[in-house]
């Protein structure tokens, strides 16, 4: 369970950095379908571990991560400037799998249902 304080500072570094990546960041290896999964800021808030997606090729995925890795110093700046705290967090940027993940449980689930439906048309013949 997280820190009510925390959280909201999560929050609102979510919001944040969505609009950065939709408005203010204009690197051409940054793909326009990146969205920012999740923020973990951690208890001393001197890091924010900053979950993205997105939607593309693995080279997409990589550009985009890369993308933002460089743009982290102006990411912490306007960080900085949007919320009054102590010490600005060091934003870190992590890829989130899991909507792949679930997408490919949901694949395995189709599989799993189309054989049991062509199992039991075989027992009733």
């Amino acid at each position: 369970m997280g820190y009510p304080r925390t959280n909201r500072i999560s929050e609102e570094i979510k919001k944040l950095v969505s609009h950065l990546i939709m408005n203010e960041l204009k690197d051409p290896r940054l793909s326009p379908l990146t969205s920012v999964v999740a923020v973990e800021v951690t208890r001393d808030l001197r890091y924010a571990n900053i979950f993205i997606s997105v939607y593309g090729s693995q080279e997409e995925k990589e550009n985009s991560l890369k993308a933002l890795q460089n743009a982290g110093g102006f990411i912490r700046k306007e960080i900085g400037k949007s919320l009054k705290l102590r010490y600005t967090p060091e934003p870190l940027f992590k890829m989130d799998q899991s909507i792949e993940q679930g997408m490919y449980i949901n694949d395995l689930i189709s599989k799993v249902n189309k054989r049991d439906a062509a199992n039991d048309r075989e027992h009733d013949a």
